[in-house]
């Protein structure tokens, strides 16, 4: 995707589901106009799920999910399944698609029960409408025929009713900043910095800047100071990558605002508020305990990467702790059971959709498992959480 696009976390995630050859894949096709997913008389050909970034009118900027069947057999058709149930944790609107001739099938009904189960908006398309006379009378079904286009377009309207109220209608910044508000942003380059661009949450950070009309002023850490003193005005805010925490924190006048990244994306995301109360689990650390770190994105891991090697350092460091087992998940991949963690640390969430990372956040409250963020850590064990939330004096009560 080009940096010009809306980012893929922030669109709208529209999942296709049903067993195979219930007709997903040309369904997929009909509606996106597009020959998205490979469509094919044999049954499982769709074996992973496949995501499409696209523009989808009358919709705008959506994710398109094809997913395996979910009627899959087999150890290899167990795995497929498996995937598929993993998009429902990301997925904002669920298309089910039954064979019209067929009818609704004990696996389609157990989806539907998930559905339900997970607050999920859902809509069942009864596909191959010109192979029988079904009639459906709820107001999330409807008859389509991906093959002569019957109701494909009223299909786009029906998912164009359930994506109302479904946007993340949450600022990163610019809801605490005024016109001409001045912002410096802290980006230390280093080994793990990505050659020739900035990484998403600070781009991303600079736009919501720029639609309030403030301003963004960019430096490394190791030019802060001479950034604040060569400025013509006092900034309302500074920003850093959580991994310079402690430096910016010294260099930052305490009547200027500091927070992270990642404690921004933490609000933005998911729950600012429950990661500042997982925080404290930090303290209750022994040797033997099982601590989760866990990114949304996978990346190539280079020395000095914050996850598997300053994370764990800085922990061992705080708690006085050399034994403590850290665990490591990215990307799609995130633990089922949780039990067994006494802590989980996730990043900012850049690349997870709001639904998602909320899903995660649910998946250690319901088991009693502490969670916190990235910012949210370094913060508390530099001593700085409290004077990084004070752009949320809310949520700083809870640490006081």
């Amino acid at each position: 995707m080009s940096l010009n696009a809306t980012p893929s976390a922030d669109r709208l995630h529209i999942a296709f589901f049903g067993k195979r050859n219930a007709g997903k894949s040309s369904v997929v096709n009909a509606v996106t106009g597009q020959e998205l997913a490979i469509v094919s008389d044999t049954l499982g050909t769709t074996t992973d799920p496949v995501s499409k970034a696209m523009e989808l009118l009358p919709l705008g900027p959506v994710v398109i999910i094809d997913t395996p069947g979910i009627d899959d057999e087999g150890e290899l058709g167990a795995l497929r399944v498996k995937k598929s149930y993993q998009v429902l944790n990301k997925a904002d609107i669920a298309v089910l698609i039954i064979a019209a001739d067929i009818g609704i099938s004990s696996e389609d009904k157990a989806l539907i029960e998930r559905f339900e189960k997970k607050n999920l908006p859902y809509i069942i398309a009864y596909n191959k409408s010109d192979l029988t006379d079904t009639e459906v009378c709820k107001e999330n079904e409807i008859l389509v025929s991906a093959k002569t286009g019957e109701n494909i377009f009223e299909l786009k309207e029906l998912i164009g009713k359930l994506a109302k109220g479904q946007e993340n209608n949450k600022h990163i910044v610019s809801d605490m900043l005024s016109p001409e508000d001045l912002v410096v942003l802290v980006v230390p380059i280093d080994a793990a910095a990505p050659k020739g661009r900035l990484i998403l949450p600070q781009q991303q950070t600079i736009r919501d800047i720029l639609d309030t009309h403030a301003v963004s002023v960019v430096t490394q850490d190791t030019e802060l100071t001479a950034t604040l003193h060569a400025l013509g005005k006092k900034p309302k805010m500074v920003i850093t990558d959580s991994q310079a925490f402690a430096k910016v924190s010294k260099d930052t006048p305490e009547d200027i605002l500091l927070t992270s990244f990642s404690i921004l994306f933490a609000n933005y995301k998911g729950n600012l508020k429950l990661a500042v109360e997982g925080v404290k689990a930090l303290d209750d650390l022994e040797n033997g305990d099982r601590v989760l770190i866990s990114e949304g994105c996978t990346h190539h891991r280079q020395c000095g990467d914050i996850g598997t090697e300053k994370l764990p350092k800085l922990i061992r460091k705080y708690t006085g702790k050399n034994d403590i087992c850290f665990e490591w998940s990215s990307g799609t991949e995130f633990p089922d059971d949780l039990s067994n963690f006494k802590l989980v640390i996730h990043c900012g969430g850049c690349m997870l959709n709001e639904r998602e990372m909320k899903y995660r956040l649910k998946c250690a409250e319901d088991e009693g498992v502490s969670i916190t963020n990235y910012g949210t850590a370094i913060a508390y064990m530099n001593g700085i959480l409290k004077r990084s939330l004070a752009v949320f004096p809310e949520i700083a009560e809870i640490i006081m």
